[in-house]
């Protein structure tokens, strides 16, 4: 694999643990939230990656025509149930007096976010040893 293709490597690894992040700010967000916009409680999402080998066909169906990397394939909805908190009193009650949360768990998305942080700035520094690796290429051709 050539240095410039590390560039395309970490990209797309960047770009992917952006959207993670992004999923990840909007199940805090929606933590101790009732009902969403379709009268359901809001459930957590959750991306999954699909890796994108080297040399594997790409879009036209010719090998070696997509890039070597990472990418989000799918944004899924937890199906798990939402926390029911017995609140008789609360608007969003339902018959019985319960309240239905989203099935978010904040302790869960924090690490997610940890995670897909971490993975970020690991992808940043790859590429920044990858430009200081050619830059000081480029030097030795100088001298």
């Amino acid at each position: 694999m050539s240095l410039a293709r590390i560039f395309d490597v970490a990209g797309s690894a960047v770009s992917a643990q952006s959207q993670r992040l992004n999923v990840v700010a909007s199940n805090l967000a929606n933590a101790d939230t009732v009902a969403g916009p379709d009268g359901s409680p809001y459930k957590a999402r959750q991306v999954m990656f699909q890796t994108l080998l080297m040399g594997a066909p790409g879009a036209s169906g010719r090998l070696g025509d997509a890039n070597a990397g990472v990418r989000v394939s799918t944004i899924t909805e937890s199906q798990a149930a939402g926390r029911r908190v017995h609140d008789p009193k609360h608007p969003g009650a339902d018959a019985e007096g319960y309240v239905t949360y989203s099935n978010v768990s904040p302790v869960e998305e924090m690490v997610n976010m940890i995670s897909a942080s971490r993975s970020y700035q690991n992808n940043v520094e790859v590429m920044n040893t990858a430009r200081n690796l050619l830059l000081k290429t480029l030097q030795m051709g100088q001298s």
